[in-house]
C-alpha cells in the first residue's frame, strides 16, 4: 500500500472514530504527538486515547485540504473541529473548528508517527467554560 493511501486512510477512520480501523493503521510502536508537544507512544495506549478523545469530542472530524509527500514523510494540512457535549447535547455553543496541520511518517506496516500542529485554545475554552458551570 502505498504511503499517501495509508495516512488517507487513516484520516478516513478518524472522520469516522473507527478506532479498530485506526489501530490496524498504526505501527505497534506508533507515537502521536498532540499539539501541546505531549506524546503518547504504542498502538493500545493510542487506543485508549482515541476512545477517550472521540468520547470528548463526539463529532471530531478532519478536513484535508492539501497532502504534500516526501518519501516516508506526508504533510497534511486544512482544517479540525467538534463539538463539546453538555449534558449529553452537542450544542452550537460548544462547536470549535480551527486550521491544522498534521505530519505522519509511514513505516513498513501503517503510520508510526502522527503529529499535530493546531492551536488547542478554542477547545480549552469550552472546557474551561463548562466545567466553571458546574
Amino acid at each position: 500500500m502505498n504511503t499517501i493511501k495509508i495516512v488517507s486512510d487513516f484520516v478516513e477512520r478518524i472522520n469516522a472514530h473507527d478506532v479498530d480501523g485506526l489501530c490496524a493503521l498504526m505501527e505497534e510502536d506508533h507515537v502521536f504527538i498532540d499539539g501541546l508537544g505531549h506524546s503518547v507512544t504504542g498502538r493500545e495506549a493510542m487506543r485508549a486515547a482515541w476512545q477517550g478523545y472521540f468520547a470528548m469530542v463526539p463529532d471530531y472530524w478532519i478536513r484535508v485540504e492539501r497532502l504534500v509527500q516526501q518519501k516516508a514523510v506526508v504533510g497534511i494540512f486544512g482544517r479540525a473541529g467538534g463539538t463539546v457535549p453538555e449534558n449529553g447535547r452537542l450544542l452550537e455553543a460548544n462547536r470549535w473548528e480551527v486550521p491544522a496541520a498534521w505530519q505522519a511518517v509511514v513505516g513498513l506496516r501503517g503510520v508510526a508517527l502522527w503529529q499535530v500542529f493546531a492551536d488547542n485554545e478554542p477547545i480549552r475554552q469550552i472546557m474551561a467554560r463548562l466545567v466553571n458551570r458546574s
